[in-house]
């Protein structure tokens, strides 16, 4: 398993977009109700329960940096 910084991947978000198994699920009504991740796939459930709680995005840190950097610009220009 990964710790630190996600790097992001169109790729990957593409794929999953467009996937077999996510057009049936929600198109023909396959789908549980949310929070049910672990009944349809509890090995799913723990790795990404594990993973969203050790790993950070790599724009946390960014997106107030550069909030900040808007409003001196529009405060003094």
């Amino acid at each position: 398993m990964k710790f630190g910084y996600r790097k992001p991947s169109l790729k990957k978000r593409i794929s999953a977009r467009t996937s077999p198994k996510r057009f049936i699920s929600h198109n023909l009504g396959f789908k549980a109700p949310k929070g049910y991740g672990w009944i349809t796939n509890p090995k799913k459930y723990a790795y990404n329960k594990v993973y969203n709680k050790t790993s950070r995005g790599c724009l946390l840190y960014f997106t107030p940096i550069l909030f900040l950097f808007t409003l001196l610009i529009i405060l003094f220009f």
